[in-house]
């Protein structure tokens, strides 16, 4: 649970599992993160090998991020918590209507 306990750490999980991605797709998929806590979260994530950083030959030099086989294995335990959520708001929909 440590790894998702992050600030973002679980919405760039759950964004790098539709496949790599760079930097500024991941920005634009995650507009409220700031690129220096989108950078922080990206280097944690990569050094807990749950997301791999591979350099691409272009000009200019680029990154893409994607999840390894870890990261992979936490998709499912993020689909839980989303299902649990959307439970959780529309049980507490009726009762905000009715106060």
């Amino acid at each position: 649970m440590k790894m998702l306990r992050g600030a973002w750490a679980p919405n760039v999980i759950w964004y790098l599992s539709g496949g790599p991605r760079r930097f500024g797709e991941l920005r634009v998929d995650i507009p409220r993160i700031s690129a220096r806590v989108l950078s922080a979260r990206l280097r944690e994530l990569e050094s807990k090998g749950v997301v791999q950083r591979r350099l691409l030959d272009s000009s200019p030099p680029s990154a893409e991020y994607g999840l390894t086989d870890l990261g992979q294995e936490l998709v499912p335990a993020i689909k839980a918590i989303v299902a649990v959520g959307m439970k959780l708001r529309a049980a507490q929909t009726p009762r905000r209507r009715a106060a």
